[in-house]
């Protein structure tokens, strides 16, 4: 299969657009350099392109807080020097946003070089793919230019002469750690490159450092060996910054979620009960100090309302049958000997000795083999639901000892490690149900499947995770990647280290198990984080319906623990409150359609005028855009000249060190001559119009002179104000046509799953709708109006139209809300949108811009159908006969 990619997703367009706006009136022509051969100077031999930026930073700043409002984030005061954060939520697009900005500051100001910078092997393996997929989608987004990208590969170090010499688009993945220290090759004198250092290529070109998770490189030598770089700027992206230097766009974990760019998180919760019978001890935590060293243990004790399981602190010689109350199952032997605080461990008087997060006398096996149990059933019921709309459906475990589902004999040879066994044995016993039958396709050695990584000996072993030995394991999941989304492929479960943690995700991944004999130290976001991305069908295209995008997490604690501690992960690295969006599994409640309602002669007088699909083309008058862009252009504020401006400092000794005292500045506005460049052509690209119609809307503005003031900026606000006339001109002039016999199908009605929460509606009197039990709402005024449709007398039928009814339009699909079947003096049918401006009558120019747009492409796609009367109304008493 060949994943798709959208281009016009707006969220990913306001990311790019924060970043190239930073450099508003940079001049195409003025943003490469070329440099020559020297025999005295440190470039000799190599004849190069590089980056060169013509803006002040004065400048830049101004740039900077424009963006920065624009985007609604805090506004700079000052520049926190070329440094700059876009937060985006893990699943959102991250990579594929910073990809596109490259092709599009090439586009708009003619950058040619840059550096992606990653962390670890995972994240350069998912990187190098996305820059594999998205290829042929950029290039037709772009003109087919010419693009290079490569990983940089210390065997292979003369690749950097042409990434220095290179007149495209040049793109290089390097990992911090193979730069960031003296003895690293790229850093030392080469014969391969006439004795040069090979990072001196790199440095040459000021590059656009593109920082991929940064808050894995904050150490002073990693932030020292990127400056080292010579970078034009660095752009950081990550989800969980740890620091935002001039931070220009946020999308964080509780935007993404409620906007539906991610997956819902469900938990799932398997636990231990009346499990007292034996000597339940867990290490949790040693803390050393000058002075002492204690250890924190979870033992069971006596209360006064029972057993408890409690944690205690404990120092040597402590004895856990006093701090139990005299549980007699502590008597004998469990006196603490020793704590050693390096190796992590803790010793008793009976020999036993625990390991930081391992624990006896509990029903662990017990629990991992309940949550293989769960996982698996939850992955089949899924299946058999979203197979049949071409969704493969994958299930990760994290595990923490590899030997646990693969290990080997005296001999050298592979046996299965007992999660191996048990998935096994479980999966049989389910998938010989009936129910599960029409799944059972293929042999179970097929369908799950471990990635770890090999010794020299070719074995499976424990890593890191960045580490040489993750290379192959890597390379393989992370191209393996479209395989595994094929429904005809046979692997479903998925079995990796621990350490598979950032940079490896898939979209069809529904259930994530966390199997540990000791506890994770795994962070949750990082645990939820392989699955949050919503979820493609097998044509590669990217699934919305929230119904179907629901991920579980099979955990080993309760669920208000699991939800405590990844709120407090995401309040302490994006400062949000999460609230109540992360929900228990046991909390999910099943919408399922009144049996029989197909036959409803209400929902069938209605549907029949609902049913046909409809295309849509745009048309406007080029005249009234010509007098509509040039006003607009006309309105600009005063286009200012390119400015150079000075800050004079006195260098101050003192016995302290050498300080810096500001004596004053000096701006100077540029008087140099620019070539003109081909601004039709330019605004052309960027708009679509042909040169003549540019050419009149230029001259209705009466602003070519200040072309030549300064020529960048004045074409890109002048495409600005050009887009957005045309844009609304589009929408006006939109016109909608039936595709003929293309109707939406009646078995698209399907019975699912949602969460019940406040705004869910409860149905009493199912003849007047579709549904046998609930109407999931999103809003209190959706709930208000499923009330009173269902105690009006006049409303005799209504169903809110579901998430897989939709209207095209030029920005995106619009769903509306509810058909309605009103009768008075005479029937009328009814779709609605329910909208609360806190006016007495909805308020159309409160909504946000798309939310108009939107409701003027409603209103012409349901003038094709005049029995329809559409409506953009808060309560159903707003209902009116047009």
């Amino acid at each position: 299969m060949k994943l798709t990619f959208e281009p016009n997703l707006e969220y990913q367009q306001e990311a790019i657009g924060a970043v190239v706006g930073l450099f508003e009136g940079q001049m195409l022509e003025d943003s490469d350099y070329r440099y020559g051969m020297q025999e005295d100077g440190q470039f000799d031999f190599i004849d190069g392109v590089g980056n060169h930026l013509a803006l002040t930073d004065e400048q830049i700043l101004a740039n900077l807080q424009k963006v920065q409002e624009q985007n609604e984030v805090p506004v700079s005061e000052l520049l926190d020097g070329m440094h700059f954060s876009v937060e985006m939520e893990t699943g959102t697009g991250k990579t594929y946003v910073y990809l596109r900005t490259i092709y599009e500051l090439n586009s708009r100001y003619g950058f040619k070089k840059f550096v992606i910078v990653v962390p670890s092997v995972p994240i350069r393996e998912g990187v190098l793919k996305n820059l594999q997929i998205t290829h042929e989608h950029f290039q037709t987004l772009y003109d087919n230019i010419p693009v290079n990208y490569k990983v940089y590969d210390r065997n292979r170090i003369s690749q950097l002469r042409g990434f220095a010499t290179s007149d495209n688009i040049e793109i290089l993945v390097i990992n911090i750690d193979a730069f960031a220290k003296d003895e690293n090759v790229i850093n030392k004198p080469n014969d391969k490159l006439n004795g040069q250092e090979p990072i001196k290529f790199i440095q040459s070109t000021c590059p656009i450092v593109i920082v991929d998770e940064p808050q894995n490189m904050e150490s002073e030598k990693r932030s020292a060996a990127i400056a080292n770089l010579n970078p034009l700027c660095t752009l950081r992206y990550s989800a969980t910054h740890r620091n935002r230097y001039n931070l220009i766009y946020s999308l964080n974990p509780v935007k993404a979620y409620d906007m539906g760019l991610v997956k819902q998180i469900e938990v799932d919760s398997v636990l231990e009960e009346n499990s007292q019978n034996n000597a339940f001890v867990e290490l949790t935590a040693i803390t050393a100090t000058k002075t002492k060293i204690t250890a924190k243990i979870t033992i069971d004790v006596n209360d006064k309302d029972g057993v408890k399981r409690k944690s205690v602190a404990v120092k040597v010689g402590d004895d856990l049958y006093n701090l139990s109350n005299n549980r007699e199952i502590y008597r004998n032997g469990f006196i603490v000997e020793g704590i050693d605080a390096s190796n992590g461990f803790v010793s008793f008087s009976n020999n036993e000795v625990l390991c930081q997060g391992q624990q006896q006398g509990g029903l662990n096996d017990e629990i991992m083999k309940f949550q293989i149990r769960r996982t698996i059933e939850e992955h089949l019921n899924k299946e058999l639901k979203l197979n049949k709309q071409g969704i493969k459906v994958l299930s990760l475990f994290f595990i923490d000892r590899v030997a646990n589902y693969r290990s080997y004999d005296a001999q050298g040879m592979p046996v299965e490690g007992k999660f191996a066994v048990w998935f096994e044995e479980i999966y049989n016993e389910l998938i010989a149900k009936p129910i599960y039958q029409p799944l059972n396709k293929y042999p179970i050695e097929k369908i799950h499947n471990g990635y770890f990584s090999h010794d020299k000996k070719g074995q499976l072993k424990d890593t890191s995770g960045e580490t040489q030995a993750d290379d192959n394991t890597y390379n393989l999941i992370m191209k393996d990647k479209e395989m595994l989304l094929d429904v005809n492929n046979p692997l479903r479960f998925i079995f990796s280290h621990t350490a598979l943690r950032e940079g490896w995700d898939n979209p069809n991944v529904f259930q994530i198990c966390t199997l540990n004999e000791t506890k994770s130290e795994m962070k949750k976001r990082q645990e939820i984080g392989r699955g949050l991305r919503l979820a493609v069908n097998q044509d590669g295209v990217r699934i919305y319906d929230k119904n179907i995008n629901r991920l579980t997490v099979v955990a080993n604690e309760a669920y208000n623990d699991f939800a405590k501690a990844l709120q407090s992960e995401l309040k302490e690295d994006c400062g949000v409150d999460f609230g109540n969006r992360i929900k228990p599994k046991r909390d999910r409640i099943a919408v399922t359609y009144r049996k029989g309602f197909e036959a409803d002669p209400l929902f069938l007088a209605i549907w029949e005028k609902l049913k046909t699909k409809t295309t849509y083309r745009v048309k406007y008058d080029t005249e009234e855009l010509i007098r509509n862009a040039g006003q607009a252009i006309k309105n600009l504020p005063k286009i200012e000249k390119p400015s150079v401006y000075s800050i004079k400092n006195e260098v101050v000794i003192t016995s302290s060190g050498i300080a810096s005292q500001y004596k004053g500045d000096r701006i100077s506005t540029s008087q140099s001559d620019y070539v003109i460049p081909d601004m039709l052509g330019y605004i052309q690209r960027h708009t679509e119009l042909t040169r003549n119609t540019i050419m009149r809307i230029i001259a209705e503005s009466g602003r070519i002179n200040d072309l030549a003031v300064n020529p960048q900026l004045f074409m890109d606000l002048a495409i600005a104000s050009i887009k957005r006339e045309l844009h609304k001109m589009m929408i006006d002039g939109i016109e909608y046509r039936r595709l003929g016999d293309c109707t939406y199908e009646m078995r698209l009605f399907e019975d699912w799953e949602t969460y019940k929460d406040e705004d869910t509606f409860e149905v009493s009197k199912r003849d007047k709708t579709i549904y046998d039990n609930f109407i999931p709402l999103d809003s209190a005024v959706e709930n208000r109006f499923a009330q009173d449709c269902e105690s009006s007398d006049q409303v005799k039928f209504y169903f809110k139209l579901p998430c897989w009814f939709k209207i095209p339009t030029p920005i995106g699909n619009y769903n509306p809300d509810w058909a309605v079947v009103f009768e008075d003096d005479n029937r009328i049918y009814f779709v609605a949108e329910t909208k609360d401006t806190g006016t007495p009558t909805v308020d159309i120019s409160k909504l946000r811009a798309d939310e108009q747009a939107k409701i003027k492409c409603g209103a012409a796609h349901f003038r094709l159908f005049p029995d329809l009367d559409y409506q953009v109304v808060n309560c159903v008493r707003s209902l009116k006969n047009s």
